[in-house]
C-alpha cells in the first residue's frame, strides 16, 4: 500500500490537525492545575495560611487569570488542595484486633501522630473558612472513620462494655486523640512528636483501662 493511501485527506486532515490542538490544549491545562495545585500546597505547608491568589499565581509562575480559570475563588482551590493531600496520605491498615492491647494502643498513636503531623498545617489554614460546607463535610467523614477504626482495632475491649458506654468511650477516644487535640500538643504546648505521642498514649491507655475497670454492662 503506498504511502498516499495512508495519509489522512480532506477533512481528515482538518479533524487530526483539530485532535492534535485539543490535546495540547488539554495537556497545558492540566499541567497549569498541577502546578497552581502544588505552589498552593507548598504554601500552606510553609505558612499554615490559606494562600492569596496572587501568591498562588506567583509562586506557580502564571497568570492570576489562570487561577481564576481553573479554582474561581480561593476556597474552591483550598477545597482541591485538601483533596490532594488527602490523596497523597499513606493510612496505615489498622492493626488487627488480636494484638495485646499495648501493641494496638501504639499503633494507633503512631498512626494518628504520622498522619496529623501532615496535615496540621492544612486544618490551621482552614481556620480562613470557617463553615465552609465542603470543608466541613471532609472533616465529618474524616472524624467518622476514625471512630469506625476505634471500634475496630478496640473491639475486644468494646465488647465488654454496653451500648451506651461503648458510645461513650468512643465519644472520650475521639475527643482526647482528635486532630485540634494534637494541634494543642503540637502548636500551641510546642511537643514534639515523640513526647505528644507519648502524652497520647498515655491517654488512650487511661481511658481504656478505666472505663474497662469500671465493669460497666
Amino acid at each position: 500500500m503506498s504511502e498516499a493511501a495512508v495519509m489522512p485527506r480532506g477533512n481528515a486532515v482538518a479533524e487530526v490537525s483539530g485532535m492534535v490542538r485539543t490535546d495540547g490544549r488539554n495537556r497545558r491545562a492540566a499541567e497549569t492545575r498541577r502546578k497552581i495545585i502544588e505552589a498552593a500546597k507548598a504554601m500552606i505547608d510553609e505558612t499554615s495560611e490559606a494562600p492569596t491568589v496572587v501568591g498562588v499565581a506567583k509562586r506557580a509562575d502564571v497568570s492570576v487569570r489562570s487561577v481564576f480559570q481553573h479554582f474561581g475563588d480561593v476556597q474552591s482551590l483550598f477545597v482541591t488542595v485538601v483533596d490532594a493531600v488527602r490523596e497523597d496520605l499513606v493510612v496505615p491498615a489498622p492493626t488487627p484486633s488480636t494484638k495485646p492491647l499495648d501493641v494496638r494502643i501504639e499503633s494507633v498513636v503512631a498512626s494518628l501522630a504520622e498522619v496529623f503531623d501532615r496535615i496540621v498545617p492544612l486544618r490551621v489554614a482552614a481556620g480562613q473558612f470557617v463553615g465552609h460546607p465542603a470543608l466541613v463535610e471532609r472533616a465529618l467523614t474524616l472524624r467518622q472513620g476514625l471512630r469506625a477504626a476505634t471500634f475496630e482495632v478496640f473491639a475486644p475491649e468494646f465488647a465488654q462494655l454496653g451500648s451506651e458506654a461503648g458510645e461513650q468511650l468512643a465519644d472520650a477516644i475521639g475527643s482526647a486523640l482528635s486532630l485540634d487535640a494534637w494541634i494543642v500538643l503540637r502548636r500551641r504546648d510546642g511537643l514534639s512528636v515523640e513526647r505528644a505521642r507519648a502524652v497520647w498514649t498515655l491517654t488512650l491507655t487511661a481511658l481504656l483501662v478505666h472505663e474497662l475497670g469500671t465493669g460497666k454492662a
